[in-house]
């Protein structure tokens, strides 16, 4: 190799490599991994007119790292994201799981670094080290002990939560993932509008791709025995199941219908709230694209409704009290007060655990792409289905989800077009 030849400042040298000429800059240490950070550029041919351009591209890197060590902000990044969470519009749910990825993912990596200092390269060797470990050891066996306190890892019982075990990495989930880089991205995005920050490095930063939804929804046969299983034990149960499986409602959505949002008369269901329950609290909200729908009930489901309403009316009668329309449509097993709606979690328990008896696996949600699937395989229009099932973007999210029952649709639909059209006789072979 030829010798090196250095120019400009101390902190960035031109290096003639061959016939051209490469620019280095030394910018500082990766906060994730504690390792020599260097900008570089190769600039191809080493005549003057080379060395010109060279020059330029060391003063912009120069530039950019004077910048990134002299910003105006000195704000770091974890007290950015605390502010950013406090002023988002998200749910409570959503607002608690991002901060369990900022305490467990983030906080301890990048929490104490200035935001003006966070690179799109040390976003990436985050999102690197985050699939390779979640708990982002150094790569050495230790022990995790499971308490502060002085103790003997033998002497801890096996069986307790805390017993002390040898460290194993585990990956985090693509997905999960994507969530830090979305919870990032947000707080940086709002540095920017609070001018903190000129840019956003998390925009050019590359995370995981997002995994293509896989639904698997139960056959026609299986979901007939569901069904049947449902009604055998308890009316009431076979009426809900029965409702999720023809309207593909989200569990929160069934769970906080109430008796003013079913018109029987003209036979639809207004879907405009859900009912969530974290820590033992329950509460309505918003249904997750945030906003209501009106879903038609065939004449079956119907009837069914108008039993069922009847069958509350005189229970209710029966215990001194008045069906009302602010009561919810279905009450839990073991409390069957109309003022309490049933309970998410009870739901999908008591529907797994039919399903295993049945030997299916499946669950709750299942019934909500078999409502979709069935439609699309029988010919409904895309717009329709998303409709029902309260997706936005007008059917992307549908499109997106079940694009290979759209598919088979739509070769339904060319095999019905072709059968519609006129058959051409053959043309005689001119050759005999």
């Amino acid at each position: 190799m030829a010798a090196a030849r250095s120019e400009g400042r101390q902190r960035g040298t031109i290096e003639t490599r061959g016939d051209n000429l490469r620019v280095s800059v030394y910018a500082g240490l990766d906060p994730v991994t504690g390792k020599r950070v260097y900008l570089r550029d190769t600039i191809r041919g080493s005549d003057s007119a080379a060395m010109k351009r060279a020059k330029s591209k060391l003063n912009e890197f120069l530039v950019k790292v004077d910048k990134q060590r002299n910003a105006p902000s000195n704000v770091k990044l974890g007290p950015t994201i605390d502010k950013w969470l406090k002023m988002a519009e998200l749910d409570d749910g959503t607002r608690e799981m991002y901060r369990g990825y900022v305490e467990r993912n983030i906080r301890p990596v990048l929490g104490d670094t200035p935001i003006a200092k966070v690179s799109t390269l040390s976003l990436e060797s985050l999102y690197t080290e985050l699939r390779r470990c979640r708990g982002q050891c150094d790569g050495k066996p230790f022990v995790e002990h499971r308490t502060e306190e002085e103790h003997d890892c033998a002497e801890v019982p096996k069986k307790t939560k805390k017993r002390c075990r040898p460290h194993q990495c585990r990956p985090l989930a693509e997905s999960s993932v994507r969530q830090v880089h979305s919870i990032i991205s947000g707080a940086l995005t709002a540095a920017v509008r609070w001018d903190w920050i000129d840019s956003n490095p998390a925009r050019l930063a590359q995370r995981p791709k997002q995994k293509a939804p896989e639904p698997d929804p139960p056959s026609p046969a299986e979901a007939a025995r569901l069904v049947d299983a449902a009604f055998e034990l308890d009316e009431d149960w076979g009426i809900l199941v029965w409702l999720v499986m023809t309207t593909g409602i989200r569990r929160g959505e069934v769970c906080a219908l109430k008796w003013s949002r079913v018109d029987l008369d003209e036979g639809t269901v207004d879907i405009r709230r859900s009912y969530t329950l974290r820590a033992g609290v329950g509460r309505e909200k918003d249904t997750k694209t945030h906003q209501m729908r009106r879903i038609a009930l065939d004449t079956e489901t119907t009837v069914l409704l108008t039993e069922y309403k009847e069958r509350c009316r005189q229970r209710f009668a029966g215990m001194g009290g008045e069906l009302s329309k602010d009561m919810y449509v279905f009450t839990g097993l073991r409390d069957p007060d109309p003022t309490k709606p049933y309970s998410p979690h009870a739901l999908s328990s008591r529907y797994k655990e039919m399903a295993d008896r049945l030997g299916i696996d499946t669950h709750i949600h299942a019934l909500r792409h078999y409502s979709a699937t069935e439609l699309l395989t029988a010919g409904v229009d895309l717009r329709t289905v998303a409709g029902r099932l309260g997706h936005g973007g007008g059917g992307a999210t549908t499109l997106r989800v079940y694009a290979a029952w759209v598919a088979g649709a739509d070769r339904k639909a060319a095999e019905i077009l072709g059968a519609r059209l006129p058959k051409r006789a053959p043309k005689p072979d001119k050759s005999m």
